[in-house]
């Protein structure tokens, strides 16, 4: 290997020097520490995967003295194959000290080291790959550590001043990284119970929650009064198959192409239905979370849609983005449409697109339907906004341990 090859394209100012090349017989040792005394209890039982105390685990009682001990900076061979980690990884525990089971293989460094950085150098797939090559075997469950072989094997280090820097660096980004996950997770969850508040329960015609001013009790009527169907196709070709739409659970009406990258359309797509700027359809196949299909609003250019799916158009007294926001909440669309619905044998839709509307829903004012739809919107930006930025340093983590190792 050359010198150059023995840079990282990414360094600190301040540091030159290739790394050195190490084995693992001269930073590591086999850990075999036993809690032989009992003085670590089921509390201290480490789950290997995520270097977490999971309590035990279910672990029997008379086994505890026969648990290894696994000290801060120590690192277990965890051996499941993903598509990640073809042969299983190393995670080294930054938790404290704990148990874990004496079928994991465990190392103990035996030099000083900056844990920060091996806890993320030591887990890189490019660089552990062509070392667990050699130093694994194929076990009944998982991969297994040939601990032997593993030592016989090098990796390049290096100094401690540069293993902290990349540590430190990496350390903050997990800490700005999580601190945007934990945003996220919150405004989702408070947009689920939003939903919930924000309209009537079953029976009731207020919500719990409601914008100050409005105050008339919601009305229950057929959502055939406010949506009728949309006969329009595309039978003048309008529209070819760039423009055919997908629903998407978690992004709506969306280019088929965009999101899926190809077109999925039949060689002609003149009878497909014709979905404007403001229209909703309503996919008749189970999603995730909503063995009835979804209902979405069409908050995008005009396009086209198979004749799966029912296309709707709103009338005056019901502003569109509303529909898609009442039928967000799972158990609402799927109360909705389980007395409407009925599953044949490869588990698709059997209902007209007039008999979907034949149920009944308990709808506001159009005024308040928009102060609604409104707050949701604002809201759903908000999630994305956070939810691009957790994208981009998750991205920005990517990069940087491609380039800041060897």
């Amino acid at each position: 290997m050359t010198e150059q090859a023995k840079v990282p394209a990414i360094r600190f100012a301040g540091f030159t020097d290739p790394w050195e090349q190490r084995k693992f017989s001269d930073m590591y040792e086999v850990n075999n520490e036993r809690n032989t005394d009992c003085k670590l209890g089921y509390d201290r039982t480490l789950s290997i995967a995520t270097m977490t105390f999971n309590g035990g685990n279910g672990a029997a009682d008379d086994s505890l003295n026969s648990y290894k001990v696994i000290r801060v900076g120590d690192i277990a061979f965890e051996g499941h194959a993903n598509k990640v980690h073809a042969y299983g990884r190393f995670v080294l525990n930054d938790a404290g000290d704990g148990l874990m089971s004496p079928r994991f293989s465990c190392l103990r460094p035996i030099v000083e080291q900056r844990y920060s950085f091996w806890k993320y150098y030591i887990p890189y797939e490019e660089t552990m790959r062509p070392i667990l090559v050699k130093a694994t075997k194929s076990g009944t469950m998982m991969n297994e550590l040939v601990p032997d072989d593993l030592m016989r094997e090098s990796i390049l280090v290096p100094c401690l001043a540069e293993q902290e820097a990349i540590g430190d660096c990496l350390s903050q980004l997990d800490s700005l990284i999580t601190l945007h996950q934990r945003k996220y997770d919150k405004l989702v969850v408070f947009k689920k119970s939003m939903l919930e508040k924000m309209f009537p329960k079953d029976g009731e015609s207020v919500p719990e929650i409601r914008f100050a001013g409005f105050t008339d009790p919601w009305e229950q009527r057929k959502l055939g009064d406010y949506v009728v169907v949309s006969t329009a196709k595309n039978a003048d070709g309008r529209f070819n198959k760039e423009d055919v739409l997908s629903v998407s659970g978690e992004y709506g009406i969306v280019n088929q192409i965009a999101f899926q990258g190809r077109s999925f359309a039949g060689s002609s797509v003149l009878n497909y239905g014709i979905v404007n700027t403001g229209d909703i359809v309503y996919t008749k196949s189970p999603l995730n979370s909503n063995p009835y299909g979804i209902i979405k609003v069409n908050k995008g250019i005009p396009g086209i849609v198979s004749t799966l799916y029912a296309v709707y158009r709103p009338q005056d007294n019901v502003h569109t983005n509303f529909i898609q926001v009442y039928f967000e909440q799972h158990e609402r669309m799927n109360n909705y449409m389980h007395p409407l619905v009925n599953k044949g044998a490869k588990n698709d839709m059997k209902v007209t697109a007039e008999n979907a509307l034949k149920g009944v829903v308990t709808f506001p004012s159009r005024e308040e339907q928009v102060i609604i739809s409104e707050f949701f919107d604002r809201l759903d930006s908000l999630i994305t906004l956070h939810q691009r930025k957790l994208e981009l340093l998750q991205n920005i983590k990517k990069s940087l341990l491609d380039k800041m190792f060897v």
